[in-house]
């Protein structure tokens, strides 16, 4: 019988409990829709499937090797370049190594932290709701950014970025705890951008363009003597 269940269970991809009030009010929606004999049922039982799909919460398989940072989130590598943290992370004025993360609305939502370490700095900064692809939501949009310090002193920032339709950031950790490469530590609703500092230097293993799955993807190699790796479009 356990094993029937657990076959069962395999074939449903997980859903975050921060999607259950949502799914709730569509569902709830749909079944009134439905009983009204409203044509509208169809385009509420539509957008019941897509929440669920949203908060979907499927297992990774994380690299567990020192040195490694892996994607915090699904989505598209947007940029690969040097760029000065925000000011509320205290990280200096001096440019960092940033990768960011692009995230559509049909994307894995849940972030995960790109490497092991204590937090040591959690600041929420309110503001716009710009495009997150664009530059400027870097420093204009709505944010909440942690700052993980490694057992060896480096410290690295991960930026949560609302986008054009994102209104809430979630967080689930706390300052003075520690996090390992690969744990949920958050998401974002609905679409949305996450950015990753490291210091300049770091060897990079991605590309702008490239798709980055959260928890799995390796974006960098700080035990990796060589140079960041080239890529060709194909």
């Amino acid at each position: 019988m356990a094993t029937i269940i657990d076959s069962i269970r395999s074939m449903f991809v997980p859903i975050h409990r921060e999607g259950y009030p949502f799914i709730a009010i569509c569902v709830g929606a749909f079944l009134l829709l439905w009983i009204l004999g409203s044509s509208l049922a169809v385009i509420a039982l539509i957008l019941t499937v897509w929440v669920v799909y949203f908060f979907r919460d499927p297992p990774r398989v994380t690299p567990d090797r020192e040195g490694l940072i892996v994607s915090p989130a699904d989505g598209r590598v947007s940029s690969v370049e040097d760029a000065v943290p925000p000011p509320e992370l205290g990280l200096g004025d001096a440019p960092m190594a940033r990768v960011s993360i692009f995230m559509n609305v049909f994307d894995c939502h849940i972030n995960r932290a790109p490497l092991g370490g204590r937090i040591t700095r959690i600041a929420y900064r309110p503001g716009k709701f710009l495009n997150a692809e664009l530059d400027k939501a870097s420093d204009d949009n709505e944010r909440n950014g942690l700052v993980i310090d490694t057992p060896d002193g480096r410290r690295f920032g991960v930026v949560q970025i609302a986008g054009l339709v994102a209104r809430r950031i979630v967080c689930f950790v706390v300052e003075g705890e520690t996090v390992s490469a690969g744990e949920r530590f958050g998401l974002i609703r609905f679409g949305s951008r996450l950015d990753v500092y490291m210091p300049v230097g770091t060897p990079l293993l991605v590309a702008q363009g490239q798709r980055a799955i959260g928890g799995e993807t390796v974006l960098a190699d700080l035990s990796s003597k060589k140079a960041d790796r080239t890529f060709r479009a194909g």
